[in-house]
């Protein structure tokens, strides 16, 4: 499965940009997808997850209630709605995609996804 990400840049703090993530090569209505983020120098943090149908959603305490995560899987792409940014959203975000049938012991680890896009920059300026 192949990952392309998009929809990053510089937005100013209380902007709403929308990250895309386009998948190939396998059959998206499978996985469960996720988006994490990396601020330089740390370790990737787990952002939002969607099951593989779109049923089922669960954010990080830190973007809860101010980003959304959905999916169009006859588009083969998740997305990322990011509202009310705030500087410290700034960071390289990733979107990754869970095979069926593995259970690492969290869905919020990077150790339970498989495939992983290339990244993508959102920089929010106050």
């Amino acid at each position: 499965v192949q990952l392309q990400a998009s929809g990053g840049g510089s937005v100013q703090a209380g902007g709403s940009p929308r990250l895309s993530c386009t998948a190939s090569g396998g059959t998206f209505s499978n996985y469960a997808m996720g988006w994490f983020r990396q601020y330089p120098g740390k370790e990737r943090e787990f952002v939002a997850r969607i099951s593989a149908s779109g049923a089922s959603t669960f954010y990080a305490d830190s973007v809860k209630g101010r980003f959304t995560i959905s999916r169009d899987n006859a588009k083969n792409t998740v997305y990322l709605q990011m509202n009310s940014l705030k500087p410290e959203d700034t960071a390289v975000y990733y979107c990754a995609a869970d095979s069926p049938g593995v259970y690492s012991g969290s869905y919020s680890s990077p150790r339970q996804y498989d495939y992983w896009g290339q990244g993508t920059q959102v920089t929010v300026s106050s």
